[in-house]
């Protein structure tokens, strides 16, 4: 990488899906009360969304108090990194035909757990960025050294 080229690239939509698709762990970020909360989980991209299963419990009771939230996905090798960010709204799906397409769905538990609910995130909003590894442009400023 040249000293002048940017190492962050937004993405468009489409390579944000893609890049999701690609994955299987990711972040839900729900808030209740101004608490916010963070659970990694297990999904899967079910068109321009992205499906969890979850049991009751904790998760659940925040998605139904308050169904804003933010989901984040990423990825990287040694060359490089990403993060795929969607803000939006979560809801259980249904019992009836969507939820029998949510079973269908390459989506099983992690652990021997029984987890019946299927929860759909539906963005307002996807946001993407690549980043490109290399060397510390200033090392100085990692200890405390101004340059001269």
């Amino acid at each position: 990488m040249t000293e002048s080229a940017n190492p962050v690239t937004v993405l468009d939509e489409s390579h944000c899906w893609d890049l999701l698709a690609s994955q299987a762990v990711g972040r839900l970020a729900t808030a209740v009360q101004g608490i916010p909360e963070i659970f990694p989980l297990n999904f899967v991209v079910d068109g321009e969304s992205v499906v969890f299963r979850t049991a009751e419990g904790s998760k659940l009771v925040e998605l139904v108090i308050n169904e804003r939230v933010c989901f984040e996905a990423d990825g990287w090798n040694d060359d490089g990194g990403w993060s795929v960010v969607i803000k939006g709204t979560a809801e259980v799906i249904p019992s009836g035909e969507e939820h029998d397409r949510a079973e269908a769905l390459p989506l099983r538990p992690w652990i021997p757990t029984v987890k019946t609910n299927f929860v759909r995130v539906t963005p307002e909003e996807i946001t993407g960025r690549r980043f490109a590894f290399g060397p510390d442009p200033l090392p100085e400023f990692r200890y405390g050294k101004r340059p001269v």
